[in-house]
C-alpha cells in the first residue's frame, strides 16, 4: 500500500506558476512511476505527466508541454510538478498517482493508487 498526499495548490492569476508536491509513504517510493492527472468540474479525469522510476524518462500532455516539468526525489520520496505560464484552462483537481509497472503510462487505469488531490485555480 502507498500513501500519496499532493500538496501546493492555490488561486494564481494567469501567467503564474505553481509547484506541486506529491509525497509517498508506506512502501518503496523508486520502486514506482508516478504521473500526475487533473480533473476539472464536469470532465474526465485527464493525464498531465508521469516520469519513470530513476526519472530518466518523461512525458506530458500536448497543452502542457513547454509549460509543466514533473520531477523527482527519491530520498525524499516526493513528487513534483512545476507549472509555468499558467491559463485558465488548467484550472482543476490536480491528483498524483503511483504506478507499480517500469514503463510510464498516461493511462489512469495502469496506476494504482491515488492522492485525494489538490485545488489549482488560475484566474483570467
Amino acid at each position: 500500500q502507498v500513501q500519496l498526499v499532493e500538496s501546493g495548490g492555490g488561486l494564481v492569476q494567469a501567467g503564474g506558476s505553481l509547484r506541486l508536491s506529491c509525497a509517498a509513504s508506506g512502501r518503496t517510493f523508486s520502486n514506482y512511476a508516478m504521473g500526475w492527472f487533473r480533473q476539472a468540474p464536469g470532465q474526465e479525469r485527464e493525464f498531465v505527466a508521469c516520469i519513470s522510476r530513476s526519472g530518466d524518462m518523461t512525458d506530458y500532455r500536448d497543452s502542457v508541454k513547454g509549460r509543466f516539468t514533473i520531477s523527482r526525489d527519491n530520498a525524499k520520496n516526493t513528487v513534483y510538478l512545476q507549472m509555468n505560464s499558467l491559463k485558465p484552462e488548467d484550472t482543476a483537481v490536480y491528483y498524483c498517482a503511483a504506478d507499480r509497472t517500469v514503463v510510464v503510462h498516461t493511462s489512469s487505469s495502469n496506476y494504482d493508487y491515488w492522492g485525494q488531490g489538490t485545488q489549482v485555480t488560475v484566474s483570467s
